[in-house]
Protein backbone atom coordinates (compact mmCIF):
# COMPACT_ATOMS: atom_id res chain seq x y z
CA UNK A 1 0.00 0.00 0.00
CA UNK A 2 1.02 3.61 -0.45
CA UNK A 3 0.67 5.90 2.56
CA UNK A 4 1.17 9.67 2.68
CA UNK A 5 1.55 11.68 5.85
CA UNK A 6 3.46 14.59 7.32
CA UNK A 7 6.44 13.60 9.44
CA UNK A 8 8.16 16.26 11.51
CA UNK A 9 6.85 18.93 9.17
CA UNK A 10 7.78 17.20 5.90
CA UNK A 11 5.48 15.32 3.53
CA UNK A 12 6.30 11.60 3.27
CA UNK A 13 5.06 9.02 0.75
CA UNK A 14 5.91 5.36 1.36
CA UNK A 15 5.07 2.02 -0.18
CA UNK A 16 4.76 -0.39 2.73
CA UNK A 17 2.91 -3.48 3.88
CA UNK A 18 -0.33 -2.43 5.63
CA UNK A 19 0.44 -4.84 8.49
CA UNK A 20 3.50 -2.92 9.66
CA UNK A 21 3.49 -0.81 12.78
CA UNK A 22 4.29 2.89 12.69
CA UNK A 23 7.10 2.19 15.16
CA UNK A 24 8.83 -0.19 12.77
CA UNK A 25 8.45 2.11 9.78
CA UNK A 26 9.90 5.03 11.75
CA UNK A 27 12.89 3.07 13.00
CA UNK A 28 13.64 0.71 10.10
CA UNK A 29 12.54 2.59 6.97
CA UNK A 30 12.94 6.22 8.01
CA UNK A 31 15.89 5.68 10.40
CA UNK A 32 14.33 7.78 13.17
CA UNK A 33 15.65 5.77 16.09
CA UNK A 34 14.71 8.25 18.81
CA UNK A 35 11.39 6.43 19.07
CA UNK A 36 12.18 3.38 21.22
CA UNK A 37 10.55 -0.02 21.43
CA UNK A 38 10.00 -1.16 24.97
CA UNK A 39 7.18 -3.58 25.59
CA UNK A 40 5.59 -3.69 22.13
CA UNK A 41 2.08 -3.83 23.64
CA UNK A 42 1.38 -0.19 24.51
CA UNK A 43 2.11 -0.45 28.22
CA UNK A 44 5.45 1.36 28.66
CA UNK A 45 5.19 4.51 26.50
CA UNK A 46 8.76 4.26 25.17
CA UNK A 47 7.43 4.49 21.61
CA UNK A 48 5.24 7.56 22.19
CA UNK A 49 4.92 9.90 19.21
CA UNK A 50 2.44 12.64 18.44
CA UNK A 51 -0.30 11.87 15.93
CA UNK A 52 -2.24 14.99 15.03
CA UNK A 53 -0.95 16.53 18.25
CA UNK A 54 -2.02 13.67 20.54
CA UNK A 55 0.38 11.30 22.28
CA UNK A 56 0.02 7.75 20.92
CA UNK A 57 1.96 4.51 21.23
CA UNK A 58 3.57 3.92 17.84
CA UNK A 59 3.69 0.18 18.57
CA UNK A 60 -0.12 0.11 18.48
CA UNK A 61 -0.59 2.13 15.29
CA UNK A 62 -0.65 0.33 11.96
CA UNK A 63 0.98 2.32 9.19
CA UNK A 64 -2.30 2.58 7.26
CA UNK A 65 -3.79 4.53 10.16
CA UNK A 66 -1.39 7.43 9.57
CA UNK A 67 -2.73 8.23 6.09
CA UNK A 68 -3.02 12.02 5.96
CA UNK A 69 -1.92 12.40 9.58
CA UNK A 70 0.65 14.69 11.09
CA UNK A 71 3.26 12.64 12.96
CA UNK A 72 5.88 14.18 15.24
CA UNK A 73 8.75 12.18 16.69
CA UNK A 74 11.36 13.31 19.20
CA UNK A 75 13.51 14.35 16.24
CA UNK A 76 10.80 16.84 15.26
CA UNK A 77 10.45 18.93 18.41
CA UNK A 78 13.85 20.49 18.86
CA UNK A 79 15.40 21.36 15.55
CA UNK A 80 18.85 22.96 15.65
CA UNK A 81 18.30 24.08 19.23
CA UNK A 82 16.79 22.15 22.08
CA UNK A 83 13.14 22.82 22.85
CA UNK A 84 12.72 24.44 26.31
CA UNK A 85 11.23 21.17 27.55
CA UNK A 86 14.36 19.28 26.46
CA UNK A 87 16.61 21.89 28.13
CA UNK A 88 14.64 21.61 31.37
CA UNK A 89 14.81 17.81 31.34
CA UNK A 90 18.59 18.20 31.28
CA UNK A 91 18.57 20.97 33.89
CA UNK A 92 16.46 19.05 36.44
CA UNK A 93 18.06 15.63 35.97
CA UNK A 94 14.91 14.19 34.42
CA UNK A 95 17.14 12.30 31.99
CA UNK A 96 19.00 9.40 33.51
CA UNK A 97 19.36 6.25 31.44
CA UNK A 98 17.45 8.04 28.66
CA UNK A 99 15.46 5.11 27.31
CA UNK A 100 12.07 6.49 28.30
CA UNK A 101 13.00 10.12 27.66
CA UNK A 102 11.73 10.56 24.07
CA UNK A 103 8.31 9.15 24.95
CA UNK A 104 8.00 11.14 28.17
CA UNK A 105 9.08 14.32 26.39
CA UNK A 106 6.43 13.85 23.71
CA UNK A 107 3.71 13.14 26.27
CA UNK A 108 4.71 16.30 28.14
CA UNK A 109 4.92 18.26 24.89
CA UNK A 110 1.37 17.20 24.00
CA UNK A 111 0.17 18.24 27.47
CA UNK A 112 1.76 21.70 27.22
CA UNK A 113 0.30 22.16 23.75
CA UNK A 114 -3.21 21.54 25.09
CA UNK A 115 -2.77 22.94 28.60
CA UNK A 116 0.10 25.43 28.88
CA UNK A 117 -0.41 25.87 32.66
CA UNK A 118 -0.88 22.36 34.09
CA UNK A 119 -0.91 21.47 37.76
CA UNK A 120 1.49 18.83 39.05
CA UNK A 121 -1.43 16.40 39.14
CA UNK A 122 -2.26 17.11 35.48
CA UNK A 123 1.40 16.57 34.58
CA UNK A 124 1.41 13.26 36.44
CA UNK A 125 -1.72 12.12 34.61
CA UNK A 126 -0.27 13.15 31.23
CA UNK A 127 2.90 11.12 31.72
CA UNK A 128 1.22 8.19 33.48
CA UNK A 129 1.48 6.05 30.34
CA UNK A 130 5.28 6.39 30.31
CA UNK A 131 7.23 4.05 32.54
CA UNK A 132 10.51 5.31 33.97
CA UNK A 133 12.59 3.18 36.29
CA UNK A 134 15.28 5.75 37.01
CA UNK A 135 13.87 9.11 38.07
CA UNK A 136 10.84 8.38 40.20
CA UNK A 137 9.05 11.07 38.13
CA UNK A 138 9.82 13.94 40.54
CA UNK A 139 12.43 15.46 38.21
CA UNK A 140 10.18 14.94 35.18
CA UNK A 141 7.29 16.78 36.81
CA UNK A 142 9.69 19.53 37.88
CA UNK A 143 10.99 19.89 34.30
CA UNK A 144 7.47 20.14 32.86
CA UNK A 145 6.42 22.64 35.54
CA UNK A 146 9.54 24.76 34.90
CA UNK A 147 8.85 24.74 31.17
CA UNK A 148 5.25 25.81 31.72
CA UNK A 149 6.45 28.68 33.90
CA UNK A 150 9.02 29.76 31.28
CA UNK A 151 6.47 29.61 28.46
CA UNK A 152 4.00 31.62 30.55
CA UNK A 153 6.63 34.31 31.16
CA UNK A 154 7.56 34.61 27.49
Amino acid sequence: MTVQFTLNGKRVTLSVSPHRRLLDVLREDLHLTGTKEGCGIGECGACTVLMNGKAVNACLVLIGQVEGANITTIEGIGGRELHPLQRNFLKTGAIQCGFCTPGVLLSAFALLSENPHPTDEEIAVAIAGNLCRCTGYKQIIEAVRLTAEELKAS
